[in-house]
């Protein structure tokens, strides 16, 4: 029989909503509930495409016994951290605190006022590593809750309070100068791996963040050493298993140190940071590595995370069926040789094993190899690996055959924002109109879908119908910055007004006035035991940093002042924290690199938006590498952009102006200049 998480739209509370379990969503009523029984409260937290999560419900959460038992001494919550990141947010860290390390499935015990008071992460169905069984774990929660009830109490109030009383320092509210950028610089320099790209060992994140804070300080600065290791970690990773070497895309991270062997997810906002990374590289070296692993990366969140309605998935998982039935980590992905020889035949599966790396004992599990190009001094032929019939045409057709892994479809805001930007600015570069069109159906999603009559944003959506938690600060940043990409692109005023619209709500119930600190829920949202605050980068931009970009962003386009006050105080977090832990803060750095370069406003006027000499300068004005500059294109007479006002053609001629801090450039007519005056 189904339980309270039948109605829910997340799919990972509707996996888990046949568990015998009496699962409650996270709600007043489950609180009201434990207060009644007088019992705690089990907060278990995770996600769809979470291998371990997937593995303790199959464990612990499917077995009738240890069901029985929570349900006879506790009320259990389930909570989709996707959903509801504040709530993640919150007992993350208490979890981090209490143990020293996180992670998901989060496992939480909490009193009926809901003060976390023990705490883990996944628990076995056996004593195993030192670790007790979840079964263990609940008798001895249980058994305190029941003996020592002032002592449990003790300690919950004693989290609590340390909790509510930790503060961030802001620094002093001013922008990081040029000695904080070239420290954070220096910080990144000492953790650098030179031999295999990346920081710091194992596992090994993509680091889209720190890559764009880099290629903007090599853009403004021409430090050579920013671009080396923004090129190097760009290549190593395209050349690993980390990324889809035929269906395009990246993994989550890398479980080794030489970005081999993948945690097999794949992320909407892994994929679409890296895809704009990766077009921005290519903008700066010409790369064509960079441009094909752009490319290859806009289709693959155009094909697989796709929704009809025109947004896109948050994720497909790491298991699925191997053929015989067992879900298993990688199973869709990795290749032995006898299966190469079984789609290609015996000389072009000898071909592609050398190619992509595949050797009798493998690199993965079960002598499997994760397909890769490894560094070699043969010559391939281009067409027998990659034409129209080639190896990895025919081994991407194989693979769709395969049972594929899970999707969760539910459309998250900010995370489609992200994705906004990488498509809008894909497709220009590349001239490849589908993918600007594909950005243009996921914002009109968002603003149809998503947003309320008072511009508010709501978290998620699925099928079209919109979820019940409201936005916090990374989706009214991350949306406002796909919109403000996709305005620059399309010449379309409308996405400018709609980023305005969301960051008058940041201004308004997200940031602190007597500081200018940013907080990661609406002053109106609901109240729990903390108020989420963390300027921090984790998988994507901190909320906070992600909207001192897109206020900085905005001021350009606008000139507006609070809007440019209000990024500038917010970006004195970074210059305490970039110095300190830059890998940590990389996309503040990179909105710090655009306010130390203006950031330069670029208005092209045209007799109209498709003549080719309008769209020959528009598209130079995009393709100029000045950190964080701002395009409006429109004819003269036009009132979509207000950089367009008073801006005439010269000589009848398409006209390009470029302004920073209050001056501007003589106007041109000529793209080589717009170039040259954009660092392009």
């Amino acid at each position: 029989m189904a339980n309270r998480l039948a109605h829910e739209t997340s799919p990972y509370l509707l996996q888990h909503a046949e568990n015998p379990v009496d699962w409650w969503p996270w709600s007043d009523e489950a609180f009201a509930r434990a207060r009644e029984r007088n019992v705690p409260v089990l907060l278990s937290v995770g996600y769809a495409s979470c291998h371990w999560c997937h593995v303790m419900a199959h464990e612990s959460f499917e077995d009738r016994a240890t069901a029985d038992y929570l349900n006879e001494h506790f009320v259990s919550v389930k909570v989709d951290r996707e959903e509801r990141p504040d709530v993640d947010a919150v007992y993350m860290e208490a979890v981090q605190a209490a143990t020293g390390q996180g992670g998901w499935p989060m496992t939480v015990f909490l009193t009926p006022d809901a003060e976390p008071f023990y705490f883990g992460t996944y628990f076995p169905p056996e004593p195993r590593h030192g670790m007790p069984s979840f079964r263990q774990l609940l008798q001895g929660v249980h058994q305190a809750w029941d003996e020592r009830r002032d002592e449990v109490a003790e300690v919950a109030g004693k989290i609590a309070r340390d909790l509510a009383g930790r503060e961030i320092s802001y620094g002093d509210a001013q922008l990081p100068g040029e000695e904080q950028q070239a420290q954070a610089l220096l910080g990144l320099t000492r953790e650098y791996d030179a031999q295999r790209g990346g920081f710091g060992g194992a596992p090994k994140f993509p680091p889209s963040m720190v890559l764009e804070f880099l290629l903007r300080h090599h853009a403004r600065t021409g430090s050579e050493g920013a671009l080396q290791m923004a090129r190097d970690t760009a290549e190593r990773m395209a050349r690993g298993g980390i990324y889809d070497q035929i269906g395009g895309g990246f993994a989550r991270y890398s479980v080794d140190r030489d970005w081999v062997v993948p945690h097999f997810e794949k992320m909407l906002y892994d994929n679409a940071l890296l895809c704009r990374v990766y077009a921005h590289l290519w903008r700066s070296t010409g790369s064509e590595l960079a441009r094909r692993v752009a490319l290859e990366t806009a289709d693959f969140m155009v094909r697989e995370l796709g929704t009809s309605e025109g947004g896109f998935a948050s994720a497909l998982d790491a298991d699925s069926d191997d053929g015989s039935g067992r879900h298993v980590e990688g199973a869709y992905y990795v290749w032995t040789p006898a299966q190469l020889r079984e789609v290609l035949g015996e000389q072009d599966a000898e071909l592609a094993a050398r190619y992509f790396g595949v050797t009798e004992e493998g690199t993965f599990e079960e002598g499997a190899s994760v397909l890769r190009l490894p560094q070699q001094d043969e010559v391939f032929d281009a067409d027998r690996i990659g034409g129209a019939g080639g190896i990895r045409e025919r081994l991407l057709a194989a693979r769709e055959a395969r049972p594929a892994p899970g999707r969760d479809d539910k459309v998250v805001a900010a995370w489609n924002g992200l994705a906004i930007a990488a498509l809008a600015e894909t497709g220009a570069y590349f001239d490849r109109p589908d993918l600007t069109e594909a950005a243009v159906a996921a914002a009109d999603l968002l603003v149809r879908v998503h947003l309320d009559d008072h511009a508010r944003i709501a978290r998620t959506s699925r099928d079209g119908r919109v979820g019940a938690n409201a936005g916090v600060l990374e989706d009214y940043a991350d949306v406002a910055e796909g919109f403000l990409a996709l305005a620059s692109v399309t010449g379309e005023g409308v996405w400018l007004e709609f980023a305005g619209l969301l960051l008058d709500h940041v201004l308004a119930r997200f940031t602190d006035p007597e500081t200018g600190a940013l907080y990661d829920t609406a002053s109106d949202a609901e109240r729990l035991i903390r108020r989420p605050q963390d300027p921090t980068d984790n998988a994507v931009p901190s909320g906070w940093t992600a909207a001192a970009g897109a206020l900085l962003g905005y001021a350009a386009q606008t000139g507006s002042a609070p809007h440019r006050t209000a990024a500038e105080r917010a970006l004195g977090v970074v210059k305490a924290l970039g110095p300190r832990v830059p890998r940590f803060v990389g996309w503040g750095l990179a909105v710090a690199e655009a306010a130390l370069d203006g950031p330069r406003e670029v208005a092209v006027v045209g007799p109209a938006l498709d003549d080719p000499a309008t769209t020959t300068l528009h598209r130079r004005a995009l393709l100029g590498v000045a950190p964080g500059a701002v395009v409006a294109v429109g004819t003269p007479e036009s009132d979509e952009f207000p950089l367009l006002a008073d801006r005439p053609l010269v000589g009848s001629a398409p006209t390009a102006y470029v302004c920073r801090n209050f001056t501007c450039d003589a106007p041109t007519t000529d793209p080589d200049r717009l170039s040259t005056a954009l660092g392009g």
